[in-house]
């Protein structure tokens, strides 16, 4: 609410139509990945390779699709698959070998990006037809606002269900507050770990997948810094860092908040980093009212 007050009254342009479309825009791909990422953190884990996974699947569409000369579906099955298997590589450092997450997973990021470099030789990839594909991906519904906000607020529907009404979900939350309770009571933690990280590096390709979709193109360097932003959407929305409580639904808020500011900047004429410059004042203050409600609350 203070976001809206303040940008409305900096910027007549910000309370429209097309503003809200140009923020849902941002939310659809963002939120997609946050959501991801709040489900893994609930479960006690990091995952830092998002933002070089986000660009690595639609790379390898664009490969498979121009050189290889496949179609959009089959190309995107292959280029999710993948990601799946990046999420499983991450399980596997973390439960085999004992891997901090971050650590981890910060050395994917960095492997995957390079990989994409090396791949596209530091050029644009382009999307090589399938419009039926781009648009329900990510067409234009109703002249303003585009389809990957349903795709969106589906997966949110969905993981929040999981999180709420299903057996998985109290595991997930149990994984990520008290481990070894969990292990003694029969709970399998490295199960439920491996499906999230999975699950995770799913929906960051997925959200690439829109956006390769939406723009037509992508570029080497897409995504880099959203791993931050999408744990700093999760925090925002309830997420603890140490794992056992948040919701997907509150990291799909946090998205819209950063979204809402990231576009509120942009009209009232502010310099771009003082984008960076907020998001990392909104995740020092959600981690720090997260930590105060979970002492509060112990």
């Amino acid at each position: 609410m203070v976001v809206t007050v303040s940008f409305s009254l900096l910027s007549d342009r910000f309370l429209t139509v097309h503003s809200l479309a140009v923020i849902l825009v941002r939310v659809a791909e963002l939120g997609i990945v946050a959501t991801g990422i709040a489900f893994l953190m609930i479960a006690g884990e990091f995952d830092l390779s998002v933002s070089s996974t986000f660009a690595f699947a639609p790379v390898i569409v664009a490969v498979l699709m121009g050189s290889g000369g496949l179609d959009p579906v089959t190309a995107s099955l292959i280029g999710l698959s993948l990601a799946c298997l990046i999420g499983f590589i991450n399980s596997r450092l973390v439960i085999k070998l004992g891997l901090p997450s971050f650590i981890a997973t910060l050395g994917m990021m960095m492997f995957l990006r390079g990989t994409v470099l090396a791949i596209t030789g530091g050029f644009l990839q382009r999307f090589e037809g399938g419009y039926l594909f781009r648009q329900i991906l990510a067409g234009t519904i109703w002249g303003f606002f585009r389809s990957s906000i349903v795709w969106t607020l589906l997966i949110c529907l969905l993981l929040a269900l999981v999180l709420s009404r299903t057996r998985y979900g109290n595991w997930v939350f149990a994984v990520g507050g008290r481990k070894e309770t969990s292990r003694m009571m029969g709970i399998p933690v490295a199960k439920v770990k491996t499906i999230n990280f999975v699950v995770c590096s799913f929906l960051a390709a997925l959200a690439g997948l829109i956006s390769f979709a939406r723009l037509g193109m992508v570029a080497p360097t897409t995504g880099i810094g959203m791993e931050l932003e999408a744990i700093a959407s999760a925090v925002i929305g309830g997420c603890l860092l140490t794992g056992g409580f948040g919701s997907v639904a509150g990291a799909f808020m946090g998205a819209f908040m950063i979204a809402m500011i990231q576009h509120g900047l942009i009209l009232v004429g502010a310099p771009p980093y003082w984008y960076t410059a907020f998001v990392g004042v909104l995740l020092v203050g959600g981690a720090a009212i997260n930590i105060a409600i979970g002492r509060r609350s112990r």
